[in-house]
Formats: C-alpha cells, structure tokens, sequence
C-alpha cells in the first residue's frame, strides 16, 4: 500500500494536469517513503518465501534451530529489514528537489512536473547503482531459492504419497501440485516485476532526457508486483 500511494498517487495526480503540487520536502518524502517502502516489500516477501521454506523441510538437521525460533525471528527480521532500508535510501533525499522550470530541464531527470531528481557524480552513482543492484539480486536470488526448495519438497513428498491416492477415484489436483502452482507463480511475477522495473530504472538515468512514456511504463511496472 505505501508503495503504491507513494508513487502512485503523485503520478496519478500529474496525469490529470496537476503541474508543481509538491515542494521540495513533500517531493523529498514522496521520494524517500517510495524507495524505503519498495525496499521493505522486497525484503519482507523474501523473508516469508524464505520462513515457509524452513517450515516445510524438517529434515534439514542443522535448520532445526531455526524452525524452533523461527517464530520469534520474525518480528526482529522485520524490524531489520525496516531499518537497513531507512538507512540505505537516505541519500535519496539529498538528490530530490521541487518542480523546476523548463530551462534547467535538460540538467536534471524531471518527473511529470511534480519532481526532480538530479544526477549525482559519477562515482556516487556508480556506487549507489552497485549498492542497490547487489540487495535486489540477492532478495530475487533468495528468493528463488527458497522457492526452489519448496518446490523440490512438495515434489518429493507428491511422489512418496501417489500410491496412496491411486486408489482415489476423485481426479481432483493434489494439495502438493496446488502449492506448487502457487509457489511458482508467486516467483514469477516476483522476479520478472522486480528485474524489469530495475532495467527501466537504469535506463532511465541513462537517458538526457527521457520520454513521458518510458516513466509511466516504468511506474507501472515498478507498481505491478504490489498490486
């Protein structure tokens, strides 16, 4: 929900004409609360994806630990991955202005005339742009893991109790085959929302000054996971 309201709600606003609604503290804490929520919706969902694994493969001996405290975990891992996000996404803050006019658009990324973002040096951008490609490709390469894993299981355990529902005559699908639609469909929007919103992120930063229809397909993107 902060994800969507954080972005788009202002993108929505600007559709419909709105020119300069912000000043620069809202765009600062429109810009902040976006990135921050976007990283703790990433971290969260690798965290479930990652508790239910645990859970469901007791015959892992040296996770046993684990699965006992894992209950308890959850609150602080949460906390954590709030924090951590709060602090990685500071620096947003100092890059985002105000609207601004039409002379010094060509410096700086505008976004549909409610913000602006300005380009850091390139070190600073070159170390940011690593920073947060290594967190979302270790949430997304989690991610598939632990969806794997889970996979792999319910497979397994299909496979151990077919001949028991052979004598079944109901035809209808197993709880291990739902599960595993469930689980596999779950990864795949996961990870292709994930990748193609940050491929059109770079791009964008890439570009002087890129097209309205690339921002909005971006944003629409970025929003397609959470909804």
């Amino acid at each position: 929900n902060l994800v969507l309201c954080s972005k788009g709600v202002p993108q929505t606003l600007a559709a419909f004409g709105l020119e300069s609604f912000l000043d620069e503290a809202g765009c600062k804490l429109v810009f902040y609360l976006h990135r921050v929520a976007r990283g703790v919706s990433l971290s969260t969902t690798c965290l479930l994806s990652g508790f239910q694994a645990i859970k469901l493969c007791p015959c892992i001996s040296r996770w046993m630990e684990v699965r006992i405290r894992s209950p308890k975990c959850i609150v602080s891992c949460c906390f954590l991955c709030w924090v951590l996000n709060l602090v990685l996404n500071i620096r947003i803050a100092w890059y985002v202005t105000g609207s601004m006019n039409s002379k010094n658009m060509s410096m700086e990324k505008v976004y549909r005339y409610y913000c602006s973002l300005s380009t850091p040096g390139r070190l600073l951008f070159s170390v940011m742009a690593v920073l947060y490609t290594f967190t979302d490709g270790l949430c997304l390469a989690l991610m598939v893991w632990t969806s794997g894993s889970m996979v792999l299981v319910l497979h397994r355990h299909k496979q151990r109790v077919q001949h028991i529902r052979s004598s079944r005559l109901s035809p209808r699908t197993s709880h291990e085959t739902r599960a595993t639609h469930t689980i596999l469909i779950l990864v795949s929007m996961f990870v292709s929302f994930h990748a193609l919103a940050a491929i059109l992120s770079f791009w964008i930063t890439q570009l002087q000054n890129p097209s309205q229809w690339l921002r909005s397909i971006s944003v629409l993107v970025a929003s397609g996971f959470p909804t």
